[in-house]
């Protein structure tokens, strides 16, 4: 590929209509494909979910035989979601000039790869190697994530996007509900197959991918990657949320934390000023220029920094003050991920009449109310009213996720939908670690480290440290009011986009 080129706004517009006519339709909308690409996607979103939420059930395992700390095994965690959110932007890039089909695939296998890695680690390594197969599969995570959106946006005609973003989610939280039950059953054999489960559905998604799959939108002919920004925007990225992160779990002196959060914000300013000068750039900023895309972008972020934390914080809650070992208390969040699966499609579908405007705000308000409701929780709270709240922030972020999704990928034009859903992917997954990074000291920070390793790993309550539980309780409650804050203004924000 050849190094990207500078040149004005204006010449990158006579680009695009010059070649807009090489963006052509390879497949007829009524003869089906566009089912055969969900069932796709929805093996890409299971192999996800399903990793997500039965590998919570598996850490206490993974900890006692590989001979690892608290904060090596958050990094178990957040190490995926760190490489999801620098890679996608440079991915969706990629899938608008190679198309979107091999690097889907090519997801499969990568994930599969890293689960392999992960599944054989050995205690000698402390860790390094379950981190790095993490990594490995979040490079795998990366690549399905940002094409299944765009895949899913080229197969459905106009009118119908929604509904097949909708239904797209049904898989993501059909995964996150039955993720804890396969992990433990899976655990009661080794944690191991918790990983190795993974490989031979990745191959069949593969392979179904590879016999199924077309590219209903041809890629632009003649385009140029762009490295600077690819280098520098992924450095900025890495360097920011990792130093953010580790302020949160410390793994390195803060010294060499600060000399990172340094070199990633010098390399963010350097993108900054360089990236709205170059003709192909791999963060297409002129997209911002179109008000929807903006506000529906901004809403997103703002959603994901509320809502990041809040699982995790719901499962320190289940596992301290409610006194829940890991297995219950992830099928005790049962009813944020049913809600989240019922409403999705229908707020999807209900999106490709309506549009966004309403139902976009009226899911964050809705999401608003539970996480406002949350903050009064204790030990004695009865179930069904933490239920409540957890199927209305379910409910509401179904209610939004479809809609914003629908607006932002029918806003853009074919040929830049793999890097609308780029920049989707990398602000939702951005405003996760940020809420990690906020939400996790404001709630935690000053828990004794012996309270919070019984409680997230192994669960059962607080009993042995009956002096941290009004502390525990006291940052939970700061955490979600915090949340309950961002989620209001992303609501705000999100009432202001233009009627489509």
């Amino acid at each position: 590929m050849r190094s990207s080129r500078f040149s004005s706004d204006v010449s990158i517009d006579n680009v695009i209509n010059q070649d807009q006519t090489s963006v052509q339709p390879e497949t007829n909308p009524r003869d089906g494909y566009q089912w055969t690409a969900l069932s796709v996607t929805t093996v890409g979103a299971l192999l996800a979910s399903i990793q997500g939420s039965a590998l919570l059930i598996a850490l206490p395992n993974i900890l006692t035989e590989l001979h690892i700390n608290f904060f090596t095994i958050m990094w178990v965690l957040m190490g995926y979601l760190l490489i999801t959110t620098v890679l996608t932007p440079v991915i969706g890039r990629l899938a608008d000039i190679w198309g979107r089909k091999r690097l889907y695939n090519g997801g499969f296998i990568i994930f599969s790869v890293g689960s392999l890695v992960a599944g054989l680690s050995q205690p000698q390594f402390h860790g390094a190697d379950i981190i790095l197969g993490r990594i490995i599969q979040g490079v795998g995570g990366a690549l399905l994530v940002t094409n299944s959106t765009a895949i899913v946006t080229d197969a459905f005609r106009k009118g119908q996007v929604g509904l097949g973003l909708g239904v797209n989610q049904i898989a993501g939280a059909a995964g996150f509900l039955i993720g804890p039950i396969i992990g433990g059953l899976l655990t009661e054999w080794s944690w191991r197959w918790v990983f190795l489960f993974n490989v031979p559905l990745g191959i069949f998604g593969a392979l179904w991918g590879i016999w199924r799959l077309r590219e209903p939108v041809r890629p632009l002919a003649r385009q140029h990657f762009d490295w600077f920004g690819s280098i520098s925007l992924t450095i900025g990225l890495s360097g920011t949320l990792l130093a953010m992160t580790m302020l949160a779990f410390p793994i390195l002196s803060q010294p060499i934390t600060i000399t990172i959060l340094i070199v990633g914000i010098v390399s963010l300013i350097l993108f900054a000023l360089i990236e709205p000068r170059i003709q192909e750039p791999i963060v297409k900023l002129r997209l911002f220029r179109d008000r929807l895309f903006l506000l529906a972008n901004l809403s997103g972020l703002l959603n994901g920094i509320a809502r990041g934390a809040v699982l995790f914080l719901l499962i320190f809650f289940l596992q301290g003050p409610y006194g829940q070992d890991p297995l219950r208390a992830g099928l005790l969040l049962t009813p944020f991920g049913a809600a989240f699966m019922i409403i999705g499609p229908l707020s999807g579908r209900l999106s490709d009449r309506v549009g966004s405007r309403i139902l976009a705000p009226i899911g964050l308000g809705i999401s608003s109310i539970g996480l406002l409701g949350l903050t009064t929780i204790g030990p004695s709270t009865p179930y069904w009213l933490l239920a409540l709240y957890m199927a209305l922030m379910g409910g509401g972020s179904g209610f939004f996720v479809s809609p914003n999704t629908n607006a932002i990928m029918s806003s853009v034009e074919p040929h830049t939908r793999g890097a609308a859903a780029g920049i989707l992917s990398m602000l939702n997954n951005t405003g996760q670690m940020l809420s990690i990074a906020i939400v996790f000291p404001l709630a935690l920070s000053a828990v004794p480290m012996a309270a919070m390793m019984q409680v997230f790993i192994y669960g059962g309550g607080m009993s042995q440290f009956p002096a941290a539980l009004a502390i525990f309780l006291h940052g939970v409650h700061l955490a979600f009011f915090v949340s309950f804050g961002l989620s209001a203004i992303a609501m705000i924000v999100a009432a202001l986009r233009p009627a489509h």
